[in-house]
């Protein structure tokens, strides 16, 4: 049996919403008068979806979203409009809700969009189960030096890592910090070759050298090429550059006090403090990271 939670001030409209979905056999519905008894209700018990009206007393539909959204994410919201709800509507769509009805079309559209939105969150867990049974993974990328593109690789990453379900929410945070820190470094620093003093002097200067170089021969031509092996016992990262490279002797340290606040120091501290190992090569284009699972490496000793 499927639970649907409807949420409305108005008992005529929770009613209207709930005889559409009892024409359903293997449809529940639920009632709660505003987002505030709603989000109680999904503490104790989690409903499969939420179909909420946006304009309600105590708590409306687009706080509800971001609680649900915050505190139960696997959880479909579907918003029921009306007349004057629109550009809340809109809000509430970009914070997360999966879909809308118009309540002047819930009797042609209502059953139709739960059946979608059903279906998709159910591809989203069969996904996830399906990759949890993957043992061992390994793909490539060639980026251009957007900085834009290199953030939606490390979320497409930061995803893979999740629905595999490797390491807690808090060590893939910091995996995916030191990721972006070292994506930035080879298209900032080796391909654009725009240099973090720079920044120190003048950050505006510094990112708008960077724009430039985007769109100027050679540096538009370079890219950055990311090969990422993930098992259940690490995480490693390779990403290489084709900018000139640096002696990595002349590395500072970013743990000396006096970097602490430099610029300079800042990504290469979050790396090495996040990731277990960092090596670069010779030349200096291409680093190496790796981060092991201890839960992962605790649960194979104590077998």
């Amino acid at each position: 049996m499927i639970r649907i939670l409807v949420v409305d001030d108005s008992a005529v409209d929770r009613r209207l919403a709930g005889g559409l979905l009892e024409r359903t056999a293997e449809w529940r519905p639920e009632y709660a008068c505003d987002g505030q008894e709603a989000i109680e209700i999904v503490r104790r018990s989690c409903p499969d979806v939420i179909l909420t009206d946006i304009q309600m007393p105590a708590m409306n539909g687009l706080e509800l979203v971001r609680l649900v959204k915050s505190e139960a994410p696997h959880i479909p919201v579907i918003l029921m409009t009306a007349q004057g709800s629109e550009l809340t509507a809109v809000r509430a769509l970009e914070e997360g809700a999966d879909s809308y009805v118009p309540k002047r079309q819930l009797g042609e559209l209502l059953a139709d969009t739960i059946d979608r939105v059903l279906l998709l969150a159910g591809e989203v867990r069969n996904r996830q189960s399906l990759a949890r049974c993957l043992r061992s993974m390994r793909c490539s990328f060639v980026m251009n030096n957007d900085p834009a593109l290199l953030s939606s690789l490390v979320a497409h990453l930061q995803a893979l890592l999740r629905d595999m379900n490797l390491f807690s929410e808090s060590e893939r945070l910091r995996i995916g910090v030191a990721l972006e820190e070292a994506l930035l470094n080879a298209a900032y620093h080796g391909n654009l070759e725009v240099s973090s003093k720079l920044r120190e002097i003048d950050h505006s200067t510094f990112y708008e050298l960077a724009r430039q170089r985007m769109d100027t021969a050679p540096y538009r031509e370079r890219r950055i090429y990311v090969d990422v092996e993930l098992t259940p016992h690490q995480v490693e990262y390779v990403i290489r550059d084709e900018g000139p490279g640096f002696d990595v002797r002349t590395l500072p340290d970013p743990t000396d006090p006096e970097n602490l606040e430099r610029p300079c120091g800042r990504g290469l501290l979050l790396m090495r403090t996040f990731m277990d190992q960092i090596a670069y090569n010779e030349r200096g284009n291409q680093v190496t990271m790796v981060k092991r699972n201890g839960a992962h490496l605790m649960k194979l000793a104590a077998e």
